[in-house]
């Protein structure tokens, strides 16, 4: 049996690498690649998938981790910053596609409770492509990427309402009772969290950050906990994984966690577009061809059309709207599930959850290619995009990074370089994976980020790459390597200091583009030779030199 399972799923990894390989050279998003395994692997042309059970309950790993890690992307900063704006833009987006869905169903030809079954299918977006695409795209901490990640959120909470109301009523039972039950639990979790976050987590911090391989073991069962705890609770695990990313996103090794654990994610993401890919019912795809390509067009231009409309009412640029309006164009995992249980349930018929599952292939595939050319088709309709924007904009520019010079490692001389940066009136950021130097950068009020100097997705969020002057103190030679590779590759305007402890290093660090190398015993032989040149041999005369080191030393004990 294990060894049966084992083959299964290795099978099922070799089909997917060499389809994604495909994918790659014709140059296609891998996610239509895994979909297109799924469906190679499927009943409809090798039947290989048996053990449906396990893969996925692996698929709800992948989907647990990708919001886990977003979720530790989103400090509570960043949810009130766009919260209120998200909120009516996911509730008026929900509203509108159900209203105008209903009456595109009506004019299909279905009767009224089947078209108001598809059009709160269709109201759904699919959490999971849109951010994968957002972490692909390194767009999570923009604008459009802080409001697609906020109004999904609101899409997932009605989702579930929508999934416990027709789970509910078909058995008799009081929704309301159900959904005050749900947020009664959601309220006393949410509550606990606060006050573990609070007054526990940032004691253990020195704990956490200390060992990486704690720290990656810590994150695993507090993310998966919190989850299950939120699902035990009624919800589902895709809004307790987010909870659970936002719990910890205010503690120093937020972004180090997510890094650790995105080789896990990547891999159990594939296996979940995989099964979604097997699990397509295609059987009446000749009767069902013809609605679901005219609902697909729905979804892919009317819903966008009404983000942008909204987007445009709230004050938002066409280019930030126009970027948010195109990750709606798709249905959701939940819209596949919903109208599964609304057949279950004796709702709707067999050819209703065909047509949903063919707008569900359609339209995953095509806003894909949307979002990832999202700039391009942009250009293509700007000059048509005036009418969706207002004369007075109120959110026209997205919050970056804006240092000029940044600092990696402060123990080492941290303080004299951050004196001289502000006598040259230049922005700086500190960069530090100490935690006993994050303590101290925070009690000197010091702008600075907590993070390891070669994971390339900090570099890209700090916005390293229109940096003018970049000095490392860190004493590792290949991390100085890395980085120094790392910015000379894209920026070669950007001096660069780094440290090293021998002249062979040096001369290395040198040839790959380093401006300048800070060998400590070559400086310092070189200004103690000066002073004693400047002082000569007269042993009072070096006392004022002494004294002000001295200080130095005692002032940074």
């Amino acid at each position: 049996m294990e060894s049966t399972i084992f083959i299964e799923i290795s099978l099922v990894l070799v089909i997917a690498a060499v389809v994604a390989s495909i994918m790659r050279v014709l140059k296609q998003p891998l996610i239509v690649g895994h979909i297109i395994s799924g469906l190679i692997l499927g009943p409809y042309v090798f039947n290989a998938i048996h053990s449906e059970e396990i893969l996925e309950t692996m698929s709800h790993l992948g989907i647990t981790l990708l919001l886990f890690i977003i979720g530790l992307g989103l400090n509570p900063k960043v949810i009130k910053e766009v919260g209120k704006p998200a909120t009516l833009i996911g509730l008026g987006q929900v509203t509108f596609t159900a209203l105008f869905g209903f009456v595109v169903a009506l004019a299909l030809g279905f009767d009224s409770t089947s078209s108001i079954f598809i059009a709160l299918a269709l109201t759904m977006s699919s959490t999971i492509i849109i951010l994968k695409i957002l972490s692909d795209k390194k767009d999570t901490s923009k604008l459009y990427g802080k409001l697609s990640i906020g109004f999904l959120l609101v899409q997932d909470i009605v989702a579930t309402l929508l999934l416990i109301f027709v789970s509910t009523s078909s058995e008799g039972g009081l929704p309301l009772a159900d959904f005050l039950l749900v947020f009664g639990w959601l309220a006393v979790i949410g509550a606990g969290l606060v006050l573990v976050n609070h007054f526990i987590l940032p004691r253990l911090e020195r704990v956490f950050a200390g060992s990486q391989e704690y720290l990656f073991l810590f994150t695993i069962a507090w993310g998966l906990g919190i989850a299950s705890l939120v699902a035990m609770a009624g919800l589902s695990i895709e809004v307790g994984a987010l909870i659970a990313g936002i719990g910890l996103s205010t503690q120093i090794y937020a972004q180090e966690a997510a890094t650790r654990l995105r080789p896990l994610r990547d891999f159990f993401i594939v296996l979940f577009f995989i099964v979604l890919g097997a699990g397509l019912q295609l059987d009446a795809i000749a009767t069902a061809l013809g609605p679901a390509l005219v609902l697909s067009l729905f979804v892919l231009i009317g819903n966008p059309l009404i983000v942008l409309t909204i987007m445009g009412l709230l004050g938002y640029t066409k280019k930030t709207s126009f970027k948010t309006a195109l990750t709606v164009a798709q249905i959701s995992e939940f819209s596949l599930i919903f109208i599964l249980l609304a057949q279950e349930t004796g709702r709707v018929s067999a050819e209703v959850v065909s047509i949903v599952t063919i707008v569900g292939l359609i339209t995953i595939a095509a806003s894909t290619y949307m979002m990832l050319y999202d700039d391009k088709i942009y250009s293509w309709f700007e000059r048509y995009l005036k009418l969706f924007e207002r004369r007075e904009v109120k959110y026209h520019q997205e919050k970056t990074n804006d240092a000029d010079i940044f600092l990696f490692g402060f123990a080492r001389g941290g303080h004299e370089f951050i004196k001289t940066f502000r006598k040259m009136k230049k922005r700086f950021l500190v960069i530090d994976y100490d935690p006993e130097a994050i303590e101290q950068l925070k009690h000197d009020d010091i702008a600075h980020e907590y993070g390891d100097i070669t994971d390339p997705e900090l570099l890209e969020e700090i916005n390293i790459d229109n940096a003018k002057l970049v000095i490392s103190t860190i004493r590792d030679y290949n991390t100085n390597l890395y980085l120094t590779d790392h910015i000379h590759q894209r920026n070669q305007d950007t001096i660069i200091i780094v440290h090293s402890e021998t002249p062979a290093h040096a001369h290395e660090l040198y040839g790959r583009g380093a401006t300048y190398v800070m060998m400590p015993h070559f400086i310092g032989s070189e200004r103690v030779s000066n002073m004693v040149n400047r002082i000569g041999l007269n042993k009072s005369d070096f006392i004022p030199s002494r004294e002000k080191h001295l200080r130095y030393v005692r002032k940074h004990l």
